[in-house]
């Protein structure tokens, strides 16, 4: 295998892994029925081409997602990075809330572990923040992971910068996994600056606005598309949206790419500008996809470019999700 794309290391002693990942969410539920051997071919299309980055997590299908990931990880086990979390707890009838108890926790991971058929995680996120429980408790039972050797990197999801700094004068934060496009911008205002203080990466999910700024939404979503039900998709909130792709297609029309090129090459320079690495992981379950997604790495905006793309996230309509309470946004003040 020879890897055709640049790599980088999330955190200051974190691991070392390929500019963009690949988010695996989307194999198992929340965007409709998935067609399993073009998933499996999209797994394998990504590790050849030097993505080893690949994000799960345990209420993914309701465990199914590490299944389904099993066979692939234990086959390419010294070639990628595998990433799970726990923290989402989801009940049989499809309801959620959040646990960071940390005997709950000490669960969540061996049972991450005996999904995936593997002996380590190689970065173990808490999936959202219980405010409730100290963060010494929870982030020192995740320390104790790692000296267990069942974890080899920490990371947080959904978390305000400050949260970020607590966890990490506890034990280092390699990653924070946050929402991150040209549609949702408040991680920069104050978590950015902090994981650039602290040398922590930004693993950046739902980088195309969950398929908003591929500009190739479906009229109707299917059933069991979960995006029928986010603020930002319907409505009149769809239609001024909408509207705000036009400088992305513009741009993507001049210069011979797609507007999820574009929207994915504007979040690659964010590198350059807050001066930390960000990876982004688009989910796709499609090789022709994915190629599409990694052409962006070869894809330099100009000053002229950005600047058009600069008022797009101020103007964008809606909530990401319906419920926002169990967000950083929530917390962050």
């Amino acid at each position: 295998m020879t890897p055709s794309i640049s790599t980088v290391r999330l955190g200051s002693d974190g691991p070392v892994v390929g500019a963009q990942g690949l988010g695996c969410m989307g194999m198992s539920e929340f965007y409709g029925d998935t067609d399993d051997d073009s998933a499996r071919q999209t797994l394998d299309a990504a590790l050849s081409t030097g993505v080893t980055l690949f994000d799960t997590a345990d209420m993914y299908g309701q465990g199914d997602n590490e299944r389904f990931l099993a066979p692939f990880v234990r086959a390419h086990r010294d070639d990628i990075v595998i990433a799970t979390k726990f923290g989402s707890v989801r009940a049989a009838d499809g309801s959620t809330s959040i646990s960071n108890d940390p005997a709950y926790i000490r669960r969540a991971v061996d049972a991450s572990l005996t999904r995936l058929g593997i002996e380590v995680i190689d970065l173990y996120y808490m999936h959202r923040r219980d405010p409730a429980v100290a963060l010494a408790d929870s982030i020192g039972t995740m320390a104790d992971l790692v000296r267990a050797g069942k974890v080899r990197h920490l990371g947080l999801s959904e978390v305000t910068g400050d949260e970020l700094r607590e966890a990490h004068a506890h034990h280092p934060i390699s990653a924070v996994q946050s929402e991150w496009s040209l549609f949702t911008r408040d991680i920069e205002r104050r978590l950015v600056p902090a994981a650039a203080e602290l040398g922590v990466g930004v693993v950046a999910y739902s980088p195309l606005g969950r398929g908003f700024l591929t500009g190739a939404l479906p009229s109707e979503f299917t059933a069991g598309d979960v995006r029928s039900r986010f603020p930002r998709f319907t409505g009149e909130n769809a239609q001024r949206n909408t509207a705000l792709l036009h400088p992305i297609t513009t741009i993507a029309a001049g210069r011979g790419a797609t507007p999820a090129q574009v929207a994915l090459a504007w979040l690659h320079q964010r590198r350059a500008v807050h001066d930390l690495t960000v990876v982004p992981i688009p989910g796709t379950r499609r090789p022709n996809r994915l190629q599409e997604n990694l052409a962006a790495l070869e894809l330099t905006l100009t000053a002229d470019e950005l600047a058009r793309l600069e008022p797009i996230a101020a103007q964008v309509t809606g909530d990401r999700y319906p419920d926002m309470t169990e967000t950083s946004n929530a917390r962050e003040t």
